[in-house]
């Protein structure tokens, strides 16, 4: 790695041709899907014609017109109701001119009618239902990309002398959060940030780490001492969480140039890459409880001091990372991929060890999982608090969370 950087800083070479076949074959896939899904509107159609290709050619009468109620139960899976009322009036025709042409007396072919009248009243009956629990879900996406703009609001490129990345993926379905949590925050005491993991997932999941992040913005702002933001959210916890609840995370300030405070809490110890390329984990001399239980233990925790200087990057991650299992159970060794992804620009650190990660596990996460990288640029002092009027959105959005405009994040 310390080869890769003195070469030139950016050892990601590799990295880029590998996201572009990645992006390759996800507009393969979305072309496939595309056509698959014109397939199967296509489907009933072609059910009717074989019918009609296998009657004419056997003359088997009655035998297959039955199988004409499989057009417009086909179609309810992919078309609206016009759909098919299309499909069942196209076989109900051609079940017409076949009973016909075989001379089918009038009673069964009432009976094959009336099957297929009923086979397309409640195939249209669930198309309806189904276009209806579709823009459910579309709504509901939708409140969940909005929750996520609230709760875990878009970190900028640039605060002061650092560079920021974030990358966060939820293991749950079709969700856009889930009980990871991450914030930064310029205030008066410097950049500070939070990254944790909430026990349990779903809803009350969710829940909490918005109180954890609510409490955090507040309290950086207000608390000079790093100490006191986590007391202010142990106490907010222990108010308002259960017994067997807690939250574990790296509570990390930059009170001034060239020093970094961190105080971890029962949390994956973060990854310090020292401007030489030199990487190791930030243990803690006194390990010290999860937010919510300190209480039950009564252990304080305990503030650490490093040096943090020019080209100097911190990672915190949360254990959604480090417990990825490939298809031999074996983890994700982080710091190795760190090794190799490394570079003077955060967010393409990020994006090749999530790249990595996704492909480690096969594709898909089964817990949810955050990675937040600081790197220091420069040396000036951290940026101080935006002051003025936030937006009447933003004030909506959360009235315990401090929104950073764009043009205070960007402070020389």
């Amino acid at each position: 790695m310390s080869e890769a950087r003195h070469a030139g800083g950016d050892p990601a070479p590799t990295r880029l041709p590998r996201n572009r076949v990645t992006d390759a074959c996800g507009a393969v896939r979305r072309r496939l899907g595309g056509q698959l899904a014109a397939g199967m509107q296509a489907l009933p159609v072609l059910v009717v014609g074989v019918v009609v290709l296998v009657d004419v050619s056997g003359g088997a009468g009655m035998v297959w017109l039955p199988l004409l109620a499989a057009g417009p139960a086909l179609a309810a899976t992919t078309n609206g109701p016009l759909g098919v009322l299309g499909a069942g009036v196209l076989a109900a025709a051609t079940g017409a001119v076949l009973g016909v042409a075989h001379g089918v007396p009038v009673h069964d072919l009432a009976a094959v009618q009336s099957a297929l009248l009923a086979v397309t009243a409640a195939s249209g009956l669930a198309s309806a239902l189904r276009g209806r629990r579709e823009r459910v879900l579309a709504a509901v996406r939708s409140v969940a990309e909005a929750a996520q703009q609230a709760l875990l609001q878009p970190v900028p490129e640039t605060v002061g002398p650092f560079q920021v990345a974030v990358r966060y993926s939820a293991a749950a379905a079709e969700a856009r959060i889930g009980g990871d949590l991450y914030a930064l925050v310029p205030t008066p005491h410097g950049v500070r940030l939070i990254v944790g993991d909430v026990r349990g997932k779903g809803l009350p999941a969710v829940g909490t780490a918005a109180l954890v992040l609510g409490v955090f913005r507040e309290a950086a702002h207000d608390e000079p001492d790093l100490l006191s933001v986590v007391g202010r959210i142990e106490r907010s916890l222990a108010r308002n969480l259960g017994p067997d609840d807690f939250v574990t995370a790296v509570v990390a300030g930059c009170p001034r140039s060239g020093h970094l405070e961190m105080v971890n809490c029962g949390h994956a110890p973060p990854l310090l890459i020292s401007a030489s390329g030199e990487i190791g984990a930030v243990e803690t001399a006194r390990p010290a409880p999860p937010l919510g239980l300190r209480a039950l233990s009564g252990q304080a925790p305990r503030l650490q001091r490093l040096p943090f200087g020019v080209g100097d990057q911190l990672l915190l991650y949360t254990d959604g990372v480090t417990e990825a299992r490939d298809t031999a159970r074996e983890f994700y060794p982080l710091a190795d991929g760190v090794a190799r992804h490394v570079c003077e620009e955060p967010a393409r650190t990020l994006t090749a060890l999530h790249d990595e990660l996704l492909a480690h596990v096969g594709g898909r996460l089964h817990d949810d999982a955050a990675l937040l990288l600081l790197r220091r640029q420069a040396a000036e002092e951290p940026v101080r608090a935006p002051s003025g009027t936030e937006s009447a959105l933003q004030t909506a959005a959360s009235s315990a969370q401090r929104v950073i405009p764009p043009e205070w994040s960007r402070m020389p």
